[in-house]
């Protein structure tokens, strides 16, 4: 893993809100917990296989508690000091305004962001979903405030929205993607967001929690079905990381969450090495020789332990969704009345603890939810 090695070109995808025990905890070769498993292989049939392919980590660990400074952690190694003392008034109801994504000068860190530093280092990217705001009208084109990327951003991929199927997103990006082969134009850097495993709960006439996790899955295997059948695959690796672990149950930690790369280069295998998302950013940087964002990515580990040298090209296929992506919930779902009244809008407008509990039950029936966080 070096700036002047195989790998070229980087497609980082962002996640929301998954531990590593609710979707991994059944793999039985690594150290997860079945009892805690909520979106398992029947579920999450490409993460299993790709994890199982390309590499399981079971001690990665984000660095972020919340979405708030989980996509600052993700996209910038570093929450600044504004909006770690913000988010907490925010997600306990005593704050309205929610100015940690939208560029606003006090949230922003003192290095920018990702795309700052690939702007600096003069190298090549291309934005979906990071940093956007939806136009006026549903299906209209996004904006970005963030001066770096209004030029470089996908207008026509959808922001946060979870009546928006994440295969849909991915049809936008092989858009643009299969035309960047064409002209053999590929950005180095591509950032892609895919939050549908976040869920709307049980909101009556939503797609059910696991429908929303399997569209998420599915749309993360045929991504990665997509570039490896490309002329690039043979330079190219994929990230995939959860923001944050939104302190879902998990026996290890509450900050312990899935991880996948995606690459001919990957070692495969368990690896148990304690990891992090700062580590993740401190390897793209290293990849497309750039230099560290600050000192928490600068100090982290990288995953050199994660690639080989020599590559194994066979592509990946992409398994067919197991579970029904457009099953809908009904108004005898769990809580569905209080799911009715959460905000879906946003990533974590609707209060961690509240949005766990249904999700448990949405699955696990009237078994007793685990105390929130980690646990032995």
């Amino acid at each position: 893993m070096r700036a002047d090695g195989p790998i070229k070109h980087i497609i980082y995808v962002i996640k929301e809100n998954r531990t590593y025990d609710q979707v991994l905890g059944d793999l039985p070769q690594a150290d997860g917990s079945s009892a805690l498993v909520l979106f398992g292989r029947p579920v999450t049939p490409n993460e299993h296989a790709l994890a199982e392919r390309f590499g399981i980590f079971d001690r990665f660990f984000d660095n972020a508690h919340v979405s708030a400074d989980g996509h600052n952690w993700s996209t910038a190694a570093f929450a600044n000091d504004y909006l770690e003392k913000m988010w907490p008034p925010e997600y306990a109801g005593r704050r309205t305004r929610y100015d940690f994504e939208d560029g606003a000068h006090a949230s922003v860190p003192h290095a920018g962001y990702l795309w700052d530093l690939a702007a600096r280092s003069s190298r090549s990217f291309r934005n979906y979903g990071k940093f956007t705001t939806a136009g006026p009208l549903k299906g209209s084109d996004v904006t970005t405030d963030m001066p770096t990327l209004r030029d470089r951003t996908d207008l026509h991929f959808p922001t946060f929205d979870m009546d928006v199927r994440d295969v849909d997103r991915l049809r936008e990006w092989q858009r643009e993607y299969d035309a960047f082969e064409r002209a053999g134009t590929l950005p180095q850097l591509e950032l892609v967001r895919l939050p549908r495993d976040h869920t709307a709960g049980t909101r009556p006439g939503s797609v059910t929690p696991a429908g929303m996790v399997a569209d998420n899955d599915l749309a993360v295997g045929k991504l990665a079905e997509i570039v490896s059948h490309s002329r690039d695959w043979s330079d190219s690796a994929i990230f995939v990381v959860e923001d944050d672990a939104q302190n879902g149950a998990d026996h290890v930690d509450e900050q312990r969450s899935t991880f996948y790369l995606i690459s001919p280069y990957a070692a495969g295998g368990v690896q148990h090495r304690t990891l992090t998302t700062a580590g993740v950013l401190r390897t793209i940087e290293t990849i497309l020789g750039m230099p560290p964002l600050t000192p928490y990515d600068a100090g982290a580990r990288p995953l050199d332990a994660a690639f080989r040298a020599r590559p194994d090209l066979r592509p990946f296929v992409a398994l067919p969704a197991q579970t029904d992506t457009d099953a809908l919930n009904t108004a005898a779902a769990y809580r569905a009345r209080d799911s009715a009244r959460l905000d879906f809008a946003r990533e974590d407008a609707a209060p961690a603890d509240v949005l766990n509990d249904i999700l448990w039950h949405a699955v696990k029936g009237a078994a007793p939810q685990p105390a929130t966080g980690a646990f032995r």
